[in-house]
This record gives structure tokens, sequence and C-alpha cells, in this order.
């Protein structure tokens, strides 16, 4: 049991409930063959051996040199593990899923781990939890209040809530502590950002701001080089923003200093380029010279997301003839890199093996920076074919070794000889 973690709520009668465990539960050994049996693959491992690529028929697969589950998540999975080991007679609830991955919650839940998820807007009902519970904070971490009624409630508290989110959360305390209004590249309604801008306010008088992409962080910057704009054009400008600021945020008042911060699975390219566009405007409004007194920025994304969409930039720099990203569709990480590749080659989102219909042969996949999902038909080519793949960072190596299994079935092959590859 440790201390809160930066930026964690230190208001109420106590900062962290009396069970508060954030460095794992001490039984990292006893669920680490359980954790590899049921989310590693040897198909992948293979392919790692030969330089990320397999060649089994006419087939080549490639995957890209990072993808898959990162740090953060796979400590948050062994966590939950642990907690389940450590507490076989408790119940427990994940407050949220613990992460976007449809097939690794299923798991959690058929061990008797409860899920308890957000109203359509996204709030979370903690009040079923009872003091001989244990609480499961997800990687995403939870928004203050839920933090407190946790403690309040006196229950057992694990909490995975990922390093790179905590940093998000330092950066958007210490503007608010400053006087600045946080503006954060993000999904409004993303958990994360959720808990993000609980940060953000946790000083009186702090305000945020969300942006969801270039075109409203265009928007932004358009009204910050109005040198007087009037209380019309500030109505205007938040007809476009309905939702996305923080109570009694006004325009005309907290736009004169500004930090900003990103939801940490952005697209980290359009963060840094939003970034640079607002401090931009920034200058323009107030000259070079007061910059520094009126603008912050500072690059939260998260390591693994940029590593997983570098390796994805180098694997096309030589596109193979179609591409495959596997993950959750609510995973912001996954559907970035679904679009990134889908800017050069013929780009399936899926989250689940299943998707790939071997009856069929159709492939079922959520459209990209959509939510419809397609169904398509004749989707695998004849003849020599050159398959990518990779996977968002809540993705197991063992969905992403199936999927190829069931390339290899759809195709005619025999997946044995990937074995003797």
């Amino acid at each position: 049991m440790v201390k809160p973690p930066p930026g964690g709520p230190a208001r109420g009668p106590a900062a962290v409930p009396t069970e508060y465990y954030r460095k794992g539960l001490g039984l990292k050994k006893e669920v680490q063959p359980q954790l590899q049996v049921e989310y590693g693959n040897q198909l992948l491992t293979l392919m790692r051996a030969q330089g990320n690529q397999l060649t089994v028929g006419r087939i080549r697969f490639q995957i890209a040199a990072s993808m898959g589950f990162c740090y953060g998540v796979d400590r948050a999975v062994e966590y939950a593990y642990q907690c389940r080991t450590k507490f076989p007679d408790r119940r427990i609830f994940l407050v949220g899923e613990i992460i976007h991955n449809p097939l690794v919650n299923q798991r959690l839940n058929s061990m008797g781990i409860e899920f308890i998820l957000p109203s359509e807007g996204g709030h979370f009902d903690v009040s079923i939890i009872e003091p001989d519970d244990v609480a499961v904070i997800p990687a995403f971490g939870v928004s203050r209040p839920v933090f407190d009624q946790l403690r309040e409630t006196g229950c057992a508290v694990v909490d995975t809530t990922c390093g790179s989110v905590l940093s998000v959360w330092k950066r958007v305390e210490a503007y608010a502590r400053d006087g600045f209004t946080s503006v954060i590249h993000g999904k409004h309604y993303h958990e994360e950002t959720r808990a993000t801008v609980s940060q953000a306010t946790k000083y009186d008088g702090a305000h945020y701001f969300l942006v969801r992409n270039m075109a409203e962080a265009k928007l932004l910057c358009d009204f910050i080089r109005i040198s007087d704009p009037s209380e019309q054009d500030a109505r205007e400008f938040m007809d476009n923003f309905r939702g996305r600021s923080s109570p009694g945020f006004d325009p005309l008042l907290h736009l004169g200093r500004i930090g900003v911060a990103n939801q940490t699975t952005m697209l980290a390219t359009e963060s840094l380029a939003i970034a640079a566009k607002i401090g931009e405007a920034m200058s323009d409004r107030y000259g070079a010279e007061q910059i520094s007194d009126c603008f912050r920025s500072f690059d939260t994304i998260c390591s693994a997301t940029q590593d997983r969409q570098d390796a994805v930039r180098e694997m096309l720099r030589d596109p193979p003839d179609l591409m495959l990203v596997v993950g959750g569709y609510n995973s912001s990480n996954t559907c970035n890199l679904a679009l990134l590749c889908s800017t050069y080659a013929p780009t399936f989102h899926i989250d689940t093996p299943e998707r790939i219909d071997l009856v069929d042969g159709t492939i079922r996949h959520q459209k990209i920076m959509g939510t419809e999902l397609l169904t398509t038909a004749d989707w695998l080519p004849d003849g020599p074919l050159t398959i990518g793949m990779t996977a968002g960072a809540s993705t197991p190596d063992a969905s992403v070794g199936q999927v190829a299994t069931r390339i290899m079935l759809l195709a005619g092959l025999d997946p044995e000889q990937a074995a003797a590859a």
C-alpha cells in the first residue's frame, strides 16, 4: 500500500483508503504463468524471432515492431489477476473496463469480477460497493469525485491508473494551480479525458476546454485572434463546443492564459500540431515577447502510443497489400492506428478474431474513424499476398495470432505450416 498518485485527491478526512494498492499486491509470480497461457501466442513469438514476418504458402505476414499490450495495460491486467488471487472470497468491482479490449474484459467477468459501467453522461454509480468489497481502478483512472466516493466507502482500492495518465494529471493540475486554462486534445466522452478534466479543475476558479481535432482547434485559434471579441462572438463560438468545457467557462475571460495537454492515446502528430497552432494564435494575439506568460505546452502523448504509431509508419514505408488492425472499437489508440494505416493501404479494423467469418469468408469491421460496422466480402485477394498486422496497446498477442490463423484457414492454408516455417 502506497501514497496517493501525483495529482490525486487530497481533500477529505484521509488522502487514501485504508487498503490502497498502487504497486501491485505481491503476487506477480503466481499470476504470470496464467497470463502467458491466456494472452501469449506462439505464432507471434515465431514472427518476432524471424524479423517480425512469416511466410506461409502464398501469404507473407508482417507485424509492426511495436504493437499490442503496453506496459501500462500489461500492469493493469496483471493487477486485476493479482486482485482476484489475493481476495478469492471478496466481491471485486471494476470501475469501468480495465482496458478497451472485449476479450480481456470478458475474461475478467468470467473470473467473477463485476463491472460498474458509466451512464450515458459518463458517470459511475459506485454506491453498490460496500466496505468489505474491493474496487479496481482501470488504466484510464477515475475522476476525483469517484475516487473520493471509494475512499469514503472504506473498501479496498487497487489502483491501476497508467503512469502516462498520471503525468497528464500532474500537468493540468499545475496549469490549474498557476491560473492557466487547460486546453485538452481529446474525446470528451472518453474515461481518461473525464478523469483528466477533474484534475484540471482541482483549484478554485480553474477551467478546461476540450478540442477533438484540428478543425476544432482552428475555431479556437480564430476566436483567440479576435482583438476585442463581443458577447455575440463568444456565444457563436461556444455553440460549437457544447459540453466541452468546465462549468462557468467564459471564452471572454478564460482564454488569456492557456496550457495545452492531451488524452495520451490521441494521434501524436495531430496533438503536436494542435499545440503548435494554438501557440501561434496566442503569439499573434498577445505578442511573441509575452508568450511565456500566457502559453504553456508539453507533449503528453504516452511513449507506448508514440512507439506503436512510429512502428506502423516504418512498416508502411513499403506498404503491404492490406492491413489488419486488431483492437477494441472503443480504443482510442487502436482507432488512430487504423486511421494511420488507411492512408497507406486498404485497412480493416476488427476487435476480435471472430470478425473473420470462416463460413462465408466475409470480414466484419469498423468503418475508419466511424462507429458503423461494415461487412466486406472477397476481401482476401487470390495469389501472392502480403498482409500487415498491428494491434492497439490493449490487444493481447493471442488475438493477433488468432487473426493470422483465421486468415490462413480462409486462404486454404494449414496453420501447422507456420510452426515449420
